[in-house]
């Protein structure tokens, strides 16, 4: 039997009516696609790998959204009641699934069974949303099913065009993660709230009413006391991972810095950067092994990729006849706190106060493209960088990048860069090695580990000769086996894995 919808009693206007229905579309598409875009990002920083959490989100929303279609045919008939409960659920889910999947992380120590469910949820929700809407837009004024459906999704896309750029541009640098999910939220919850209780509450009974408006005063009211306990969850979750003593927990737009110990209960002080273990007491063994090796030649001037933190400039400036040091970083938060916290001026030396170095906040990659053409090459270049499995940063291990370094790097230098890890991520740590020598340059892989941490490593270096690299050792590092096939250069401009 198919199902006409009857028209609805409107306390407004047919024309005004169906305006409002196009506005909740466009308000609820806007929080759908911020919810999607707020679990790729907290899943690649917290899990790495921003390609495969991208493919795991959008794969499985997108199946949801199909069951969720399904699934709203059932209720139809009672298509205003349905779509209150429908929103009500979804604001509380995807309000509260930043903050839920960041508290599987701290305290379970995994995240991935989060996400898949967070994904499935919110998009059987988002799914549900459609079916709902086109019954409604029906009852206000009947038209053909073309012309509603091509209503209803240009108010849809246009939702999701300003969610995707609101995301990005507006909530995360205003609001943070948390705490921009929660207002959306927020937003998602009264818009369709207001729908149904104004514009449709012809079609509630007394009491459906009354449910519906506590149901949404209760989701409102929740993801206002989580508002106001992120600041508590956070530092308990910090506390979570990085035990009591923090000392320092910043978050720029670009990484999480966390300086924890140092203090009387005997713990050294040690700096994480996006949960992962960079430095611990007054030595780094991460640090000397990424600098050391490429030191011992030529070193006059040195260009420091990323590091804003310090540690890195501070294994250079040990070498006193180091006449100039360049270092570029986008990060001035962390640069800024390197400079002034007491805590990481002693782990970095006050390296920053050296008068041979020169600070540039810029993007690596497009600070390396403007150089200009009578610049002189550098004899050293330092990628202190995420790492390849971290989030935003692909570009920074591709081909045309490291063709870049090449470009200015003097005949006969060295470049060192962070690579992954050698036996946790293999295919990353063998595919930088792999990008390095298709622009031309000899490499040399090699690991360093402290307090149960492994970082991979690759020396690469100018070699006009065909002398080759001397083999890894000193500072904690050892030199890998390049197994067979590994170190072919990728057959694609930019390897396939790091593209964007």
């Amino acid at each position: 039997m198919i199902y006409r919808p009857v028209p609805a009693r409107l306390p407004v206007p047919a024309g005004l009516g169906r305006l409002l229905v196009l506005i909740t579309v466009f308000v609820c598409a806007a929080c759908g696609l911020v919810y999607e875009l707020e679990l790729v990002a907290l899943a690649s920083y917290l899990i790495g790998d921003s390609v495969t959490q991208a493919s795991v989100v959008l794969s499985v929303m997108v199946f949801a959204m199909g069951v969720g279609s399904l699934l709203a045919k059932r209720l139809r008939r009672r298509a205003a009641l349905g779509f209150a409960a429908v929103e009500a659920v979804l604001a509380l889910v995807g309000g509260q699934s930043a903050m839920a999947l960041y508290a599987c992380f701290a305290w379970y120590g995994r995240a991935w069974p989060a996400l898949v469910v967070f994904s499935l949820v919110i998009g059987v929700l988002i799914g549900a949303e459609v079916p709902l809407l086109m019954t409604l837009i029906q009852r206000v004024r009947r038209q053909d099913a073309g012309g509603a459906v091509a209503d209803l999704f240009a108010a849809d896309y246009v939702g999701a065009l300003v969610g995707g750029l609101a995301f990005p541009f507006l909530l995360l640098p205003m609001l943070g993660q948390l705490t921009g999910a929660l207002v959306t939220g927020a937003i998602n919850a009264v818009a369709g709230g207001a729908l149904v209780l104004w514009v449709f509450r012809g079609d509630l009974s007394t009491r459906a009413r009354r449910v519906v408006t506590a149901a949404n005063v209760l989701v409102l009211a929740l993801l206002a006391l989580c508002s106001v306990l992120t600041g508590p969850f956070e530092r308990a979750a910090r506390h979570a991972v990085y035990g009591a003593d923090i000392r320092v927990a910043v978050r720029t737009e670009l990484q999480e810095l966390v300086l924890t110990g140092g203090g009387t209960a005997g713990r050294p002080l040690s700096l994480f950067l996006n949960g992962r273990l960079r430095a611990v007491g007054e030595s780094s063994r991460y640090h000397e092994a990424l600098v050391r090796p490429a030191m011992a030649g030529p070193h006059r001037r040195v260009l420091v990729l990323g590091g804003g933190d310090g540690m890195a400039l501070r294994e250079v400036l040990r070498h006193p006849d180091v006449t100039g040091v360049t270092v570029v970083d986008p990060d001035t938060a962390v640069v800024r706190l390197a400079r002034s916290h007491p805590g990481l001026r002693r782990l970095n030396r006050d390296s920053y106060e050296d008068a041979r170095v020169t600070v540039v906040h810029s993007d690596p990659f497009a600070w390396l493209r403007r150089i200009s053409a009578g610049q002189e090459p550098y004899d050293v270049v330092i990628g202190d960088l995420p790492g390849p499995e971290g989030p935003g940063g692909a570009k920074l291990y591709s081909q045309e990048f490291y063709g870049l370094t090449a470009r200015w790097l003097a005949e006969g230098g060295r470049a060192a860069v962070h690579a992954g890890s050698a036996s946790g991520s293999p295919h990353d740590f063998w595919t930088v090695d792999a990008t390095l020598r298709s622009v031309g340059l000899t490499t040399e892989p090699y690991r360093a580990g402290a307090a149960g941490e492994e970082w991979g490593f690759v020396l690469a270096a100018r070699d006009p000769d065909g002398a080759g690299l001397p083999e890894v050792s000193g500072a904690g590092a050892r030199g890998v086996a390049r197994p067979d096939g590994a170190g072919e250069p990728p057959s694609t401009l930019m390897h396939p894995r790091y593209g964007e």
